[in-house]
């Protein structure tokens, strides 16, 4: 069984380096995919907007959206993401933020969805990790597994 490395950033104080190590695997990726629990069934979707913002990394989604009525119910959210022969697994709890600096950051970097939110328009919202942990797994090499 392959060696894991484990990582406490708030042990290691590199939790800066440790999100955006997580932030870059997931944006490079580009498409992920989100999986929450709606009831007892388990519900995934893909997804693209990817924000590290403070230290604190966050997805976006409409208030409207199912995803965001399962998450009222149950904030626990896994997402996991493929590139270059790896991939990526985040498991962790949520809480939403919707305030105009949060959906302004994460809206500039994704002009393209201004057609369909706006800060403060009452449905824009970014759901930001509060702790986890992240899995980045190949065929070759020994995991590296990050708390958060």
């Amino acid at each position: 069984m392959p060696k894991r490395l484990y990582i406490n950033y708030k042990e290691l104080n590199i939790g800066g380096k440790t999100m955006q190590r997580i932030y870059d695997f997931i944006k490079n990726a580009g498409t992920y995919f989100v999986a929450t629990t709606d009831g007892a069934q388990p519900s995934v979707r893909p997804f693209g907007t990817i924000d590290l913002y403070n230290g604190k990394l966050g997805i976006q989604t409409g208030k409207k959206k199912e995803l965001f009525k399962q998450l009222e119910k149950n904030p626990k959210l896994e997402l996991c993401a493929f590139n270059g022969g790896a991939w990526i697994r985040v498991a962790g709890e949520v809480y939403a933020d919707d305030s105009i600096d949060a959906c302004e950051h994460m809206l500039s970097q994704y002009e393209n969805l201004r057609g369909m939110y706006a800060p403060g328009d009452g449905n824009c919202v970014v759901l930001y990790f509060k702790s986890g942990v992240a899995t980045i797994s190949s065929f070759t090499e020994a995991p590296v597994v990050i708390e958060f």
